[in-house]
């Protein structure tokens, strides 16, 4: 019991283990005194615990100090007990939180009652399979891999027949327009420019995101998210995170805008950031055709008869390589731009379910796929015209493209690519969707994007212009890890208000991408030059 101004406060007691009440015990009598306006049993909590943030805030406004010689002393000894029982300071939170939730399961036994007592017999069944130290990581892999491969698998024929519809409306356009006698110019811009951008942005983005979401989205409906989010939980934990930043890594995969957004669901500021500007570590759903064309053509070309399975290999890959990116990065970030202690994350795995498939379809496609490929088409619209620009204008007898790529040639060499590579990626920069056809233009010296269906043809093209298989994974590699969309970067400035972090947004994954791409460039040379 204790007083706050005219109020007797008896909050319920936990009893905790029979260690850490020992450990308690050492340290409750020596502060009891020196903090009347505080639960002397908190504060010892606190001081077990270390959290340095909290003690200073206490030592502030008390106007005391934890620093006494003889609390330090016995401070040590308790630490010590509690090691000795396997306590230490990363998990005694953990043990905490147990404590407190078994507590809790004790007192809902004593008043609740319930008609069928093993009503969660079977969730918890799947939980030792879904959630084990064992198996947990490994089915988790698995399901993404499954997802990808239908994503794979299906989206090639719708893509097809959106490209063949897309290719019959443009015919009629420049038909309507001929018969409304506008400038060539102005057909140009429009047709060439700002409607095959958009067209190649629906016809890459809009398959993969209907497949791709649904799916997403019966897990998350299922139940299945918050088990990621416990799998992962202690990996983020180590990059002095929170898991709940798992949950919006997951999102980030649909649309890294969408991620950062759902960052908002992580209660530390400090956190949030780092979620935020991580996020684009996973590749989200406007870069996987890209990564999934290269790996089609490149690797999957190895075994024709199981081609869609080695792309899907590739690809998750590329991606378990950008989540431990994402964790080393936030590990880094936490140690230095944004020191701080992980904050402690409770999560309730809720029942599993039948998924709604009605409601699955209905938020999958409308509150997900059309709302992201709206955005993407107000962006590649403008975007188009810009390209188509940059491509027709000559200077010195060669194209306004042509000059930005020479520029960035000697740069692109070092990360074994080229200067029209790394030209399209900037220009891809309000749509990553665009950034192949920006390739094939520039390579077929064409004043519009290239629609070219057969991976057999595109593959002709890349390799006729110097790719190898160490272009390949270089390309993979930046296109994972390289700045955000332009929508991400919007997002990132309206969630934070930040221009200093969204530039950071922008800087740290492009510099991760310079860095690996030079490593794994001078790796492939020195080994290749030695045998």
């Amino acid at each position: 019991m204790y007083v706050i101004g005219n109020f007797i406060c008896k909050p319920y007691a936990i009893s905790y283990c029979p260690v850490i009440e020992e450990a308690i015990s050492y340290i409750e009598p020596l502060i009891v005194e020196k903090t009347k306006s505080l639960p002397s049993r908190w504060l010892s909590l606190k001081l077990l615990d270390g959290n340095e943030k909290i003690l200073d805030s206490i030592e502030t406004c008390l106007n005391l100090s934890f620093k006494d010689s003889f609390i330090q002393e016995q401070l040590n000894y308790a630490y010590t007990i509690l090691d000795n029982n396997s306590i230490t300071h990363n998990n005694f939170k953990d043990v905490i939180v147990s404590n407190i939730l078994f507590e809790s399961e004790s007192i809902c036994k004593k008043v609740v009652t319930f008609a069928k007592k093993d009503y969660q017999q079977c969730d918890r069944k799947i939980d030792n399979i879904l959630t084990s130290k064992r198996y947990g990581i490994p089915i988790m892999l698995l399901f993404l891999s499954i997802i990808f491969w239908i994503t794979i698998a299906g989206a090639n024929i719708p893509s097809e027949l959106l490209s063949e519809l897309f290719g019959f409306t443009e015919n009629k356009l420049l038909l309507f327009f001929s018969f409304l006698h506008i400038p060539d110019w102005i057909t140009n811009i429009l047709i060439f420019g700002m409607y095959k951008t958009v067209a190649w942005v629906v016809a890459v983005m809009l398959p993969p995101m209907a497949i791709f979401f649904p799916l997403f989205t019966i897990l998350e409906d299922f139940g299945y998210l918050p088990r990621i989010a416990f799998n992962l939980d202690n990996f983020f934990k180590k990059a002095c995170t929170t898991g709940k930043q798992a949950l919006t890594m997951c999102m980030g995969f649909g649309c890294n805008a969408a991620g950062v957004i759902g960052c908002r669901i992580i209660d530390s500021p400090r956190e949030r950031l780092i979620a935020s500007i991580t996020n684009s570590f996973v590749p989200c759903n406007g870069r996987f055709p890209f990564l999934i064309t290269i790996a089609m053509i490149f690797f999957g070309g190895m075994f024709n008869q199981f081609s869609s399975i080695l792309a899907t290999v590739i690809v998750l890959i590329i991606i378990i390589i950008g989540i431990i990116f994402t964790l080393l990065i936030s590990k880094l970030l936490s140690h230095t731009i944004l020191k701080g202690v992980p904050s402690s994350f409770v999560l309730e795995l809720p029942p599993y379910r039948k998924p709604q498939i009605g409601k699955v379809l209905l938020r999958s496609i409308f509150d997900r796929t059309l709302f992201v490929l709206g955005r993407a088409i107000v962006v590649a619209a403008p975007t188009g015209i810009v390209i188509w620009l940059l491509a027709n204008i000559s200077l010195w007898d060669y194209s306004l493209l042509t000059h930005i790529a020479n520029f960035f040639d000697p740069f692109a060499k070092l990360m074994g690519l080229d200067g029209y590579i790394i030209a399209a990626f900037v220009l891809g920069l309000p749509a990553n969707e665009i950034v192949l056809p920006i390739i094939l233009m520039s390579y077929l010296s064409a004043g519009t994007l290239i629609d070219l269906d057969e991976l057999s043809s595109i593959g002709y093209i890349l390799t006729q212009n110097g790719w190898t298989s160490l272009t390949a994974i270089n390309v993979m590699l930046f296109t994972l890890l390289h700045f955000p969309c332009s929508t991400t970067l919007l997002t990132i400035k309206k969630e934070t208000g930040s221009l200093k972090w969204t530039f950071a947004s922008f800087a740290i994954p492009t510099l991760c991408g310079i860095i690996l791409c030079m490593t794994t460039t001078l790796i492939w040379n020195l080994f290749f030059n030695y045998f």
